[in-house]
């Protein structure tokens, strides 16, 4: 291990990284030729990874970017567990991927349908929203989507409390879109945040943060290190925007607590999900269509609609229906998206399997 030593940073035991049992079985195809290592950062040309050997910056593998090549989701993410190769002439190289536990995955900003990995192998994913200016209630019931459908647990952590004169109530707004999910409402500058979320975090516990800019993300992470790891940026007071202060997702060790990823400030929350991840995220609603009278009910004029019933006398928000509805409707887009594209690689397999084909023919008429 001497000869992968970075003598310019400290070196990492891969159980304060999260590493368990079920990594030691997984990277036995890799023992003896590779080294294990978790990414902590993703750049253009390449990652830098933490392990044994401290802090390494590796380039990519020819097979790692088939992959990726083929998917976008098979690049490597923050919180990846990954196999680093070393050559002759010094170079450190990522040859392979090991299975990911959970998928943070988000759509992608391009018109393919393959998504984006904001982060893998998490536990916890805290929703980080600001209640000043008030929350977005859309726009945490997306992450909230966005979280269960990665495998992983939602958090949602309201900051900014000590701006607004009754943060339990607006609190108490949150937790109706939240059903079963903890919900917090802090002081992100103060020690309550950090001290709420550091008793969530364990040795074997990875925790990453998602929400808007301006929201409290990076000061939450420098509170629960102990350090200030991530910059921050002031927010403008007009309307308590922040400009992205994370450009890119980034994984610090809390050492004897656990790892935590910091995330860029979303923009918009594109979905990558399936009628049971948005189920889990609207519990209430999921509740009531299978009081329908109908098994196949859309939910929109039926006769023996239990959903429309609940929102026609108040017990359901007609907004956090029509919320519903329009994220229902993004998830079959984006199904459709997927089977044409799958459509699309298909025929493009069985013309070169074609033209193979031909080929070889010709070369056996010479």
């Amino acid at each position: 291990m001497s000869e992968w030593l970075n003598p310019s940073t400290s070196a990492y035991r891969l159980t304060d990284l999260g590493w368990s049992t079920e990594h030691d079985h997984q990277f036995l195809p890799y023992r003896g030729t590779h080294v294990p290592a978790r990414v902590a950062r993703v750049e253009r040309g390449g990652v830098d990874v933490l392990g044994a050997a401290g802090t390494l910056h590796v380039t990519y593998g020819g097979s790692v970017l088939a992959a990726a090549a083929a998917d976008h989701t098979q690049h490597p993410a923050a919180g990846d567990w990954v196999a680093i190769a070393r050559w002759p002439d010094g170079r450190l190289t990522l040859e392979a991927i090991l299975p990911r536990r959970t998928v943070l995955t988000r759509d992608s900003s391009n018109r393919t349908s393959h998504g984006q990995v904001v982060a893998a192998n998490v536990d916890l994913v805290v929703i980080v929203e600001h209640l000043d200016p008030d929350s977005d209630l859309g726009r945490i019931e997306r992450l909230l989507v966005l979280a269960w459908s990665s495998g992983a647990t939602p958090l949602v952590v309201l900051t900014k409390a000590d701006l607004v004169p009754d943060p339990e109530r607006m609190r108490e707004e949150v937790v109706a879109v939240a059903p079963g999910v903890d919900v917090l409402a802090v002081d992100a500058t103060a020690d309550d945040g950090a001290t709420a979320l550091r008793q969530r975090l364990g040795p074997d516990v990875t925790m990453t943060f998602v929400g808007p800019s301006g929201a409290g993300k990076s000061t939450l992470v420098n509170a629960i290190a102990g350090a200030n790891v991530m910059a921050t940026n002031e927010v403008r007071g007009r309307d308590g925007k922040g400009r992205h202060t994370t450009t890119h997702r980034e994984l610090v060790v809390v050492p004897g607590h656990g790892v935590v990823i910091d995330t860029p400030g979303l923009r918009a929350v594109g979905l990558i999900a399936d009628p049971d991840d948005i189920a889990d995220a609207f519990p209430d609603i999921d509740e009531l269509a299978g009081e329908c009278r109908f098994r196949d009910c859309a939910h929109e004029a039926e006769p023996g609609c239990a959903v429309l019933a609940a929102a026609g006398d108040g017990e359901l928000d007609k907004d956090r229906l029509a919320r519903w509805r329009k994220l229902r409707r993004e998830a079959a887009y984006q199904a459709r998206r997927a089977d044409a594209r799958l459509r699309r690689e298909e025929l493009a397999r069985s013309k070169r399997r074609a033209k193979a084909l031909r080929q070889h023919y010709r070369a056996r008429g010479r």
